[in-house]
């Protein structure tokens, strides 16, 4: 039996109702082919369900939160200035379709403005050039100093491709057949799949990190309102907040995607007060670069989360 075919999703919610919205959401998920993990929290009454919670996940661009957070700390503690000029070298930078990723020539980047390109266009290179002022190590020690075990940050956002690229060459299709491959067995070819070795998280972990954010409960007050501020900045809008459109709500977020994973955490705030945090970290068992159904799917288990935990 393959390890895809041996699941069989652990389910976390409060009561009846809760418990059924996530065994809808699990079974919709797998009848797609998609597995992973889901947990949707309301911030103030406590009341949350999802499955999977503690599992942890290779987080592609989600790690850009608990990094964002790091630096915007920082800068709060006047230990790193918000105006300090950063160039970008497109030749040496970091691969990516977004913002500086995608340049041709060299540009010069206030620190400020590569925060706002790392979660608004989820710009790899903007990360990495982060991470040229405060190391991975140091990122993943600040993480350990708050409290937040369940996530971890190893390595740069380029080595996601450049392991990508040591198993598959150039042939990025290659790569996504490997992690579609890798993901029915339980091997990890490469090895930034691997949640032993890859910027790694939970979803119990990440709305916890969420919900200590929105409480401003972690780092400095102007930190952590500065971190939303840009969460809720973020273009795309094709998962977690695709069915959630409305102008009595103020959708909050970061999606995660590399090769077969499309993930989002975010938090749903509405005019009515209810404040819900969500994690959806999925993986795909199937060679396919684009997805619209399970980006449907991840919107839908939005939406029935939190309309049964809106209070």
């Amino acid at each position: 039996m393959s390890a895809a075919a041996a699941r069989h999703p652990v389910y976390t919610g409060g009561s009846g109702a809760l418990l059924d919205v996530a065994e809808t959401i699990a079974t919709e998920w797998a009848a797609l082919g998609v597995h992973g993990s889901f947990l949707a929290r309301n911030l103030d009454t406590g009341e949350q369900l999802g499955f999977d919670i503690d599992e942890s996940t290779p987080l592609a661009s989600v790690v850009k939160v608990p990094l964002a957070l790091v630096v915007l700390d920082l800068i709060e503690q006047g230990e790193l200035d918000p105006a300090r000029p950063v160039t970008v070298d497109p030749r040496t930078s970091s691969v990516g379709p977004t913002g500086l990723a995608a340049f041709r020539y060299p540009a010069t980047v206030a620190v400020a403005d590569l925060l706002l390109l790392t979660l608004s266009v989820s710009d790899n290179a903007a990360a990495d050039a982060l991470l040229d002022l405060v190391p991975v190590a140091d990122v993943d020690a600040r993480l350990r100093a708050w409290g937040c075990d369940g996530i971890r940050m190893r390595h740069r956002m380029n080595h996601l491709y450049e392991c990508a690229a040591g198993a598959a060459g150039n042939d990025f299709s290659l790569a996504l057949e490997l992690a579609v491959r890798d993901e029915r067995t339980g091997r990890h070819t490469i090895e930034t799949l691997d949640p032993a070795h890859a910027n790694a998280g939970s979803a119990a972990a990440l709305v916890a990190l969420l919900r200590r954010v929105w409480c401003d409960e972690i780092a400095g007050p102007r930190a952590t309102a500065e971190l939303r501020r840009l969460m809720g900045l973020q273009v795309f809008t094709q998962r977690l907040a695709s069915d959630l459109r409305a102008d009595s709500l103020r959708w909050s977020g970061k999606t995660g995607t590399f090769l077969h994973l499309r993930h989002e955490i975010g938090v749903l705030e509405a005019d009515s007060g209810d404040r819900v945090a969500m994690a959806a970290l999925t993986r795909a068992d199937r060679s396919a670069g684009l997805a619209a159904d399970i980006d449907l799917a991840i919107g839908v288990a939005g939406r029935e989360a939190f309309e049964v935990l809106r209070g």
